[in-house]
């Protein structure tokens, strides 16, 4: 009676073994098909998808599980973290949590890109479109993710400023030049926008903005430094190239 009893666990236990085994084949056989990439701006979805799953290996539903799970995630410029998701056994969602940067500046060959808190938080060797080059600071040793040493702390505060009104207006700049006496110059393709000393910073950008339609194809220097909001028409002048 016991060995019949035995012979009984045994085979279940055969069974169960056989089943899990089955199930691990049938998990490993299981390719991801479909990936979507969401909260990615610098990076197109089929860059992403070329990074996290670049052959069939990583394509493995249960090995992307696992390695997701208990692996340290690959690292991307200008990515600080990312999420797989997956909504079915054959498809992921990518969430990808990009850095948040305000601009660069050039250093030692390099660009060094700071966050809004002025902290470096990438090193490149070429520029990213969309993001201005500063230019004009003085600064001591730029360290990887740590504080942009400027001589003038305030002038961040001012940079940060001035980046978050642009962006407001939806206006993109390829460079920010800080003058001896903190006068600013926005450089548009080919137009030169003098702002002067800071003061007025939204009535000058959001009449910039305004302009800016009638100003495309047009080489030369745009002169905001005496803006008035009571009298716009005597607030600017264009000087032609």
């Amino acid at each position: 009676m016991q060995q019949i009893q035995h012979g009984k666990k045994r085979k279940f236990q055969l069974a169960a073994a056989a089943a899990m085994l089955l199930m691990v084949c049938l998990l490993f056989s299981v390719r991801i098909t479909q990936v979507e990439v969401t909260g990615n701006e610098r990076y197109t979805q089929e860059q992403i998808t070329d990074l996290l799953f670049p052959d069939s290996m990583s394509r493995n539903a249960l090995l992307c599980f696992w390695n997701d799970r208990l692996k340290e995630h690959i690292s991307i410029p200008f990515v600080e973290d990312y999420e797989i998701v997956f909504q079915a056994l054959n498809r992921v969602e990518v969430i990808v949590y990009e850095k948040s940067v305000v601009g660069y500046v050039s250093y030692m060959s390099s660009y060094m890109y700071f966050d809004k808190d002025g902290i470096i938080v990438e090193s490149a060797n070429e520029a990213l479109p969309g993001i201005p080059l500063i230019t004009g600071l003085k600064f001591g040793q730029i360290v990887l993710y740590e504080k942009l040493p400027l001589e003038e702390e305030g002038i961040f505060q001012e940079i940060l400023n001035l980046t978050q009104i642009l962006a407001v207006n939806h206006l993109q700049v390829d460079r920010i030049q800080y003058g001896r006496y903190k006068d600013i110059t926005l450089y548009m393709k080919d137009i030169e926008v003098l702002l002067g000393s800071g003061g007025n910073l939204n009535g000058k950008i959001s009449e910039l903005r305004d302009m800016l339609p009638q100003l495309e194809g047009v080489k030369g220097i745009l002169h905001l430094e005496d803006y008035d909001e009571a009298n716009i028409r005597a607030g600017y002048t264009l000087e032609p190239k």
